[in-house]
């Protein structure tokens, strides 16, 4: 044999190997890939048949024998994997299955390249166009029907299951018509030329060659009649599978025609079942109405409806925005529903958070709220106790000249009279030393209270100091802060404070001293209501002297001295 017959070989080899590289590599779907390699599998069978008769060359006759039975043993997986993609099986098919689904193929063709004692074949008169096969033909053809009954049986199960949509129940028809030629002429050839072979005293060529030409027409017709190859059909299908939201495509009788694989993530449907609107909605739980979605889903006209559907699964709940937009024809009747599932679980989840968060903020806002109150409410009492006498309940003096520092610029301003009375009891120290320092308290706070019986609520009680009481009488003259001031000795000299180890009752009496303000002519506004007050408080102080040194349980008027203020 020349050696360049080994050189054209070895290129043959390598672009082969470029071949396969480059049909491994290139861009193209798996379907696509599968469909050329069974393809050239096929073509191998009759050009490498045809080839053996081409030369005289027993070494080159065994190769292209071997070439052909190798190419025989692929084509069995070949038709298997394609079954497969046909039957729309394919996306169930990993890695690992691919391999061991060619292991008994590569396995014949091992058995058929190394012909170990002949086991494959012999030849006959001197060369190989004239053959007989041994035991691992028989192996070989055994791993072929293997193959085809496999994808008989993958064919008649996506024929007859429900979910199998009827585009795929078509081209599984035709594919079956295809693999039933084949089978009739390659159980014919081996019959005639394998079987019989002793007695037909010659070889009829090219049955199996015929039968794979015929069954590949059959693919062709599937390829071509229902777009197997069509990329907008393959792209629209891989889009739809890439969106992460569920899609579900329902006919006129709500039977699934096609879905996505996220919708398989929560939902236990396949393509053929029927989908029941109503009963879905009864098996979840819903936020909104749900007759109210029902009636809108059933309605014939073009209408989008929404409805949110909490499925729990596998101890975790799911939140979906569930759609449904209805599938018109030409003449705008109504053909299906488009539903499609927008998982909203997350944005549920921080909604929750957040108005959990919200409430806490809530319940420490109405705490702090309420520690506002009670600090209020303790800094009224704390304001209460720095400005009233603990013992008579009554304001002190510090209350009265806060309070009279704005009161009496206003009534000069204004010229509205006011009165200052100014009271002390008489002898109260001689009271104190005979029946003690409790007697005494209760005297003050008896005191106290016959002053805040006898004047108006508009006036204002102070303890002034020690044993001293003044009352401020707003809109007040003379004449009335008279009335007033023998209303409240009178009362405070009726008031008998029983002792208990004394038989009589203890007497209180009161020297009072007046201050009224009611001629403006001679009176302006102090620069320093301070100093004025001071001015005021010394008058009716020189009164009350007055009235003591006067006798005691009296009145006295104060004559005001204007000076410099």
């Amino acid at each position: 044999m020349s050696p360049l017959v080994w050189y054209d070989l070895f290129l043959f080899v390598l672009l082969s190997g470029v071949y396969v590289y480059v049909f491994a590599t290139v861009r193209i779907t798996n379907l696509h890939k599968v469909y050329f390699l069974f393809h050239g599998l096929m073509m191998l069978w009759p050009f490498c048949q045809f080839a053996s008769t081409l030369t005289h060359d027993p070494g080159l006759q065994l190769f292209y024998v071997t070439l052909s039975f190798v190419a025989v043993s692929l084509l069995g997986s070949g038709w298997l994997l394609l079954t497969i993609f046909i039957t729309g099986e394919g996306e169930q098919l990993g890695h690992k299955k691919s391999f061991l689904l060619f292991i008994p193929a590569i396995i014949g063709a091992v058995g058929v390249t190394l012909n170990p004692w002949n086991w494959f074949v012999t030849p006959l008169e001197g060369g190989y166009v004239e053959r007989s096969y041994g035991p691992w033909f028989w192996v070989v053809m055994v791993i072929l029907v293997s193959y085809f009954v496999t994808s008989l049986f993958i064919l008649f199960r996506a024929l007859y299951s429900s979910r199998t949509s009827s585009m795929i129940k078509n081209q599984v028809k035709v594919t079956l018509w295809g693999i039933f030629v084949l089978a009739v002429f390659a159980t014919i050839d081996a019959l005639l030329n394998v079987v019989l072979r002793a007695y037909i005293p010659f070889i009829i060529p090219g049955l199996t060659s015929l039968g794979i030409f015929l069954s590949d027409l059959f693919f062709v017709y599937v390829i071509k009649r229902y777009n197997v190859f069509d990329l907008v059909s393959i792209a629209h299908e891989d889009v739809i599978n890439t969106i992460p939201y569920g899609i579900l495509v329902l006919d006129e009788n709500e039977m699934i025609i096609e879905l996505n694989k996220a919708s398989r993530s929560f939902m236990d449907l396949h393509v053929g079942d029927s989908f029941d609107m109503e009963a879905f909605l009864g098996s979840v739980r819903v936020e909104g109405s749900r007759q109210k979605f029902l009636e809108a889903y059933k309605q014939e006209n073009n209408t989008l409806s929404q409805i949110e559907v909490i499925l729990e699964r596998d101890n975790s709940i799911r939140h979906y925005i569930m759609q449904s937009s209805p599938i018109v024809d030409a003449a705008r009747a109504p053909i299906g529903h488009i539903l499609t599932f927008q998982d909203v679980s997350q944005e549920r989840f921080y909604v929750k958070e957040m108005n959990r968060q919200n409430e806490t903020l809530q319940e420490r806002n109405h705490a702090l709220d309420r520690i506002r109150l009670e600090l209020s409410e303790a800094n009224r009492k704390l304001e209460e106790l720095a400005l009233t006498d603990s013992l008579t309940n009554c304001y002190n003096r510090r209350y009265l000249t806060q309070h009279l520092n704005h009161e009496v610029i206003t009534n000069i301003q204004y010229k509205m009279p006011f009165s200052l009375i100014l009271l002390d009891i008489d002898h109260f120290k001689a009271i104190n030393d005979r029946y003690g320092h409790v007697i005494g308290d209760e005297v003050l706070q008896r005191t106290a209270q016959a002053v805040k019986e006898s004047i108006r609520s508009t006036d204002i009680l102070t303890r002034y100091g020690g044993e001293e009481f003044m009352v401020y009488l707003p809109h007040t003259e003379h004449d009335v802060a008279n009335q007033i001031a023998e209303r409240v000795r009178l009362s405070v000299e009726s008031n008998r404070i029983a002792v208990d180890h004394e038989i009589d009752q203890v007497s209180i009496t009161i020297s009072i001293g007046i201050l009224s303000i009611e001629d403006f002519e001679l009176e302006h506004v102090p620069d320093n209501p301070e100093g004025y007050l001071i001015q005021l408080f010394a008058a009716v102080d020189k009164a009350l002297y007055q009235a003591k040194q006067n006798g005691r349980n009296r009145i006295e008027f104060a004559e005001f001295e204007r000076g410099v203020v």
